[in-house]
């Protein structure tokens, strides 16, 4: 039977395909290369023969894609020639007029190739004909196609360049069988109206369907472009908007600055920044598509050749804290990500085959030699520095590990090691009864405490309002623990709806409340955990919120209370 999942949210639609075998090997994966390459790589072609030409002459080999990608380890290409600023150019022979179609099968080599190496193939589409006359010529043959359909079409306009591609997704997807997928530039109506994303689930229902900055339900992922602006810069899954298990993808260019294509210049790769991107988006189950500026030859310019060089060891190294992880601190558990003491920042991941095994990433080092980390009800029995295998002196108290003595700090990521016996001291969901004074129709409070993060209670917009956990019992309560909904972002701010402001209040019976708490969270992603004062016992606990980061509706997917 099909594993299919429905969300509603504000930013996953209602009846995406959230969870389905198709996307089993993109979850797997943890990034991409993305190739913008067409006819106005420079130095630019109108002639579609002439570049194709300049291409085989200057040596492209498929297999150089594969193998730079492989050095990224990146699962997956993601080939960009039918783009709109590249001249619309199709890297594989069409029977469909209407822009530049080569002999040679370049997207069929590079599907070949990489299969060979257990490799995938995305192939993007542009749904916008805008850029038609990009650079003084024009690239649509509006006449060679509308011969060919026997009527007048006008790929100038945007229901004409509709179905002009629309016969390309039908061709190409035909074609290839290999083809894992199409990664599309947001949405054309001529394509909704007559049924495109319907019809490649009907003939290609292994195909993934990748959207560009627009969350479309039928899709299987979202791919949020180029986000800038965040503290720390590299902290990409900052602006992303989407909560997982959606999948979700974000696009960034190698070099960080200039065209997405070769336009001539060798520019510099920002070592630490695209590290940095590459590292939280695994942190935070987000799948870095890495866009690097391939030449007319296929080659890359030296400091991004180079920057593979380096990533393929870099990499390699601690592969086991990337590779096989899921992102920390939210859906799988995990150690406390984002700000830690001192100045220091980064994220955490958990394996795949052994929950109890976790990795601390540390991108932005403390001023000292001493990190302290969350701990999430982990009990840690032993940490290593991954990279040289060393013991790390370490205790941990009320909820907190310790490093101590570290003198070498890696200045990309320093990576600890984590190992585990199990969590303690979280008090079960199970035994509790939530409420809360406010309710979004189909999200009850009880949705807080389920364990399934494909729901969440709806906190509604209101200004204050608070979530109540009957404990049944008088028990221990040491802190709350809070994982808000995902698909706020925190930068910017004025667009986040997490908890700001807060108070905690205890009761014994339910009808007497008293104060034990009150602050702010920090507007950050992942776990959030609100400490008690010491020895606090009580069987009623009331978390309220007083205000948001910025806007004022809340979700929490999952809440839990806890014991030191």
């Amino acid at each position: 039977m099909t594993a299919v999942l429905l969300v509603a949210g504000v930013s996953t639609p209602a009846h995406a395909e959230v969870l389905h075998p198709r996307q089993d090997w993109l979850r797997a994966s943890t990034s991409g290369l993305f190739l913008h390459w067409g006819m106005r790589t420079n130095p630019g072609y109108t002639s579609c023969s002439a570049w194709e030409a300049a291409v085989t002459g200057g040596g492209w080999s498929a297999q150089y894609w594969v193998d730079e990608a492989k050095k990224l380890h990146a699962q997956y290409l993601v080939l960009a020639s039918f783009h709109s600023r590249l001249g619309y150019a199709r890297a594989w022979p069409s029977a469909i007029p209407g822009s530049c179609s080569t002999k040679r099968d370049f997207l069929g080599e590079l599907i070949d190739a990489a299969d060979e190496e257990g490799v995938k193939v995305i192939n993007y589409m542009t749904d916008d004909p805008q850029w038609h006359d990009e650079g003084g010529h024009e690239w649509l043959d509006s006449a060679g196609y509308s011969k060919y359909k026997g009527k007048s079409v006008n790929l100038q306009e945007r229901p004409g360049f509709g179905q002009f591609s629309y016969d390309n997704f039908v061709e190409v997807m035909a074609r290839y069988p290999k083809l894992a997928g199409f990664w599309i530039d947001n949405d054309n109506a001529y394509w909704e109206q007559n049924g495109l994303y319907e019809r490649i689930r009907r003939d290609r229902p292994d195909m993934v369907l990748s959207n560009n900055n627009e969350d479309t339900a039928i899709m299987d992922t979202i791919s949020n472009e180029q986000k800038t602006g965040m503290t720390p810069n590299y902290d990409y899954p900052q602006a992303v908007y989407t909560a997982a298990p959606r999948l979700i993808e974000a696009c960034f260019k190698l070099p960080s600055s200039g065209a997405w294509w070769y336009s001539g210049s060798n520019s510099a790769v920002d070592y630490k920044l695209t590290l940095g991107r590459l590292i939280t988006n695994a942190g935070s189950d987000v799948k870095a598509l890495m866009a690097e500026t391939a030449m007319v030859n296929g080659r890359f310019p030296s400091n991004q050749a180079a920057f593979n060089n380096f990533t393929n060891t870099y990499l390699g190294d601690i592969w086991e804290s990337i590779g096989g992880t899921y992102g920390g601190g939210y859906l799988h558990g995990g150690l406390k990500p984002g700000f830690w003491n001192d100045g220091a920042h980064g994220v955490t991941t958990v394996s795949k085959t052994d929950p109890n095994l976790h990795y601390v990433h540390v991108l932005t080092t403390p001023s000292g030699s001493t990190l302290k980390v969350r701990d999430n009800g982990y009990k840690v029995s032993r940490v290593t520095n991954l990279r040289t295998g060393a013991d790390v002196t370490w205790s941990q108290a009320a909820g907190t590990i310790t490093l101590n003595g570290i003198s070498n700090w890696d200045q990309y990521d320093t990576v600890f090691k984590v190992e585990t016996a199990g969590r303690e001291g979280v008090i079960p969901p199970s035994s509790y009864t939530m409420s809360a004074s406010a309710n979004g129709s189909g999200h009850p409070a009880s949705h807080a405490a389920d364990g399934n993060y494909q729901t969440y209670w709806d906190a509604t917009g209101a200004g204050t309002v608070s979530l109540r956990f009957d404990l049944g019992s008088a028990k221990k309560v040491s802190y709350v623990a809070l994982n808000q909904r995902e698909d706020s972002t925190t930068y910017p701010a004025s667009n986040s709806a997490r908890i700001k402001n807060y108070n905690v209040y205890t009761s014994d019976d339910g009808s007497k409340w008293t104060k034990v708490r009150s602050g702010s969270l920090a507007n950050h992603r992942a776990v959030q955990f609100i400490d008690l004062p010491a020895n606090t016992t009580t069987r009623h606990v009331r978390v309220e919120k007083t205000s948001t980061q910025g806007k004022a509706q809340l979700r929490v997917d999952e809440a839990w209370l806890g014991q030191y």
